[in-house]
């Protein structure tokens, strides 16, 4: 898990999950909290302790976001864990279909 030294608003949770494409259940379950508590937070009308704002941060983190801090130079942002080439391979894998499950050979 990458750590920052900030907390995540709103409009960068929802932006972070828009570019990774995983819905805001996934992300709450990866993250340990309540849906709903996720939801309300990116909606903006509902709070996250700072210790469930980094679980969030973290659970976004795996699924392939990385989050930007505010600078001098700029705002802050999120951006693909991987490039682009490396997403359409990614993506190519895991729709091959069938179940994994572990070789006989």
């Amino acid at each position: 898990m990458t750590h920052n030294d900030f907390l995540i608003r709103p409009d960068l949770a929802r932006a972070a999950r828009a570019l990774t494409q995983v819905s805001i259940d996934d992300v709450a379950s990866e993250a340990g909290i309540d849906a709903s508590k996720a939801r309300a937070f990116e909606q903006g009308v509902g709070p996250l302790t700072s210790e469930e704002n980094l679980k969030l941060q973290a659970a976004l983190e795996t699924f392939g976001a990385v989050l930007l801090p505010e600078s001098d130079d700029a705002g802050y942002g999120v951006r693909q864990k991987y490039n682009s080439v490396k997403v359409a391979r990614l993506e190519n894998l895991e729709n091959e279909g069938g179940l994994a499950a572990d070789d006989d050979v």
